[in-house]
């Protein structure tokens, strides 16, 4: 474009024109704009063969010009983010995940990529969390602290007004303190609970559900602090006020159940971030010779087709009609090691549709093959988790020191099905002196009662033999 302004005189309006008539290969075009481009030329003082010569020259250079140029500065785009990730990885991850603050999955993919790189992801905290993703300094060196703006429901603008609250007046001291503080136009109780879903509220309240049931108080809280600025009353903020916050409880519940908590989680930040469902089942996964979802392109090669078994938790699922009118699904699903998607056809589709709900753990057998450069696995058939573990499950031994215990463990264990595992109670006395009772039957305890068994007061171990 350059070169015909500056040789043949054109505007810049129609110097866009040749670019584009070069850019199309339009002969009736091209011809017009050759004679345009020459006589231009000519009129300056160009000979007709150089101007003619000059031309060809610029047509030839149109057909790979545009593409060099864009290679080179896509190379240089590339050299200077590998030197970024490189030198400052934990930064640079920070800011692309900063980038792509509301696409979950591409968080979900950047934190797959902070386990590789042994960097630490830190969970969202209204007093210590940005809205946007920061770089927090730990004892164990440079961590990332995850953004509050990320939460699903909050908006960024609403987080920012809060981290500017707790910049100019201190680190929030309660639930009261913190509803008390907040503007309410800008934060409300849907994204508060929100907020306590995803473990925000963690360092002021642990109990998650307590925080949640109580949204509604805090709410009522925070409107009537609101009112109380607004008519200039400081009730809230000293005196009277403050030790009448200070009384008001939280309602009464509790904690919910790991599962619960976890699925709460997932709702709010859109993958699993302080654990997963699939942790407790700990090695009992080896049991049933599981491959984990970040080791399947090692483990299937090239143009192999491969059964393998795999679990997971069920993210979602999208059901499709074939063009021959059978249904199928795609299913999205995620352990710890990362998140994969299942092909199910009819067949199978037809005999596990139930399984196939979010939040349900499943045990899948499936085909794999290498498409291009991704993997492509296909549900052979699909089991619930719990009953595959309990044919091999393993036995278990559950140490107590409160006999009030043995009501709550009977419960638990009776509710679980008839396997293969025997349950063995340890029962201590005097220091240094205890029992051993063997309960009657054989159990199939699933990983979800024996994180139950171990939140039992007077239960001190359980532990799988």
């Amino acid at each position: 474009m350059q070169i015909a302004q500056e040789l043949s005189g054109y505007s810049l309006g129609g110097a866009d024109i040749l670019r584009q008539a070069m850019g199309k290969k339009i002969k009736s075009e091209m011809d017009q704009q050759r004679q345009t481009f020459i006589d231009g030329a000519v009129a300056r003082g160009v000979k007709m063969r150089t101007a003619d010569h000059i031309f060809e020259q610029v047509d030839k250079f149109a057909g790979y010009g545009f593409n060099k140029s864009h290679a080179a500065g896509y190379a240089l785009i590339a050299y200077q983010t590998a030197w970024f990730k490189a030198n400052y990885p934990v930064q640079f991850m920070a800011a692309s995940m900063t980038l792509d603050t509301g696409n979950t999955d591409k968080l979900n993919i950047f934190r797959q990529e902070l386990d590789r790189l042994g960097i630490q992801l830190l969970p969202p905290d209204v007093n210590a969390s940005d809205a946007r993703f920061s770089v927090e300094k730990t004892d164990h060196g440079l961590a990332i602290r995850y953004a509050l703006g990320a939460i699903k429901g909050v908006g960024i603008a609403a987080m920012d007004s809060l981290v500017a609250e707790r910049r100019v007046n201190g680190p929030f001291s309660s639930l009261f303190d913190f509803a008390t503080r907040c503007d309410q136009k800008v934060i409300n109780k849907r994204q508060l609970e929100s907020l306590g879903a995803a473990g925000a509220f963690d360092t002021l309240n642990p109990n998650r559900a307590q925080v949640l049931a109580s949204v509604g108080d805090l709410t009522q809280r925070a409107q009537a602090a609101a009112s109380e600025r607004a008519s200039g009353q400081g009730s809230l903020f000293g005196g009277e006020g403050t030790h009448q916050a200070s009384q008001i409880r939280l309602t009464s519940v509790a904690p919910w159940p790991e599962m619960e908590r976890l699925h709460h989680e997932f709702e709010a930040i859109g993958f699993y971030l302080s654990a997963h469902p699939l942790d407790a089942y700990g090695s009992r996964l080896e049991r049933l010779h599981v491959v984990r979802a970040g080791a399947l392109s090692t483990y299937v090669s090239a143009g192999d087709d491969v059964r393998i078994k795999i679990a997971g938790t069920v993210i979602s699922k999208k059901e499709r009609t074939s063009a021959r009118g059978n249904r199928f699904a795609f299913v999205q699903m995620s352990d710890p090691s990362g998140m994969f998607e299942i092909t199910v056809f009819s067949e199978v589709l037809n005999r596990s549709r139930d399984l196939l709900e979010a939040g349900s753990n499943i045990l899948v057998t499936a085909e794999t093959r290498r498409e291009g450069e991704g993997l492509r696995l296909t549900a052979q058939g699909v089991d619930s988790l719990d009953e595959a573990i309990a044919h091999a499950a393993p036995g278990l031994k559950v140490t107590l020191n409160d006999p009030a215990a043995l009501a709550a463990m009977r419960e638990i264990i009776t509710k679980a099905p008839r396997g293969m595992g025997e349950v063995r109670l340890i029962v201590g006395f005097e220091p240094g002196q205890e029992a051993e009772i063997e309960i009657p039957g054989r159990f199939a305890v699933p990983p979800t009662s024996i994180t139950e068994l171990k939140t039992v007061p007077g239960i001190i171990e359980v532990r799988e033999i």
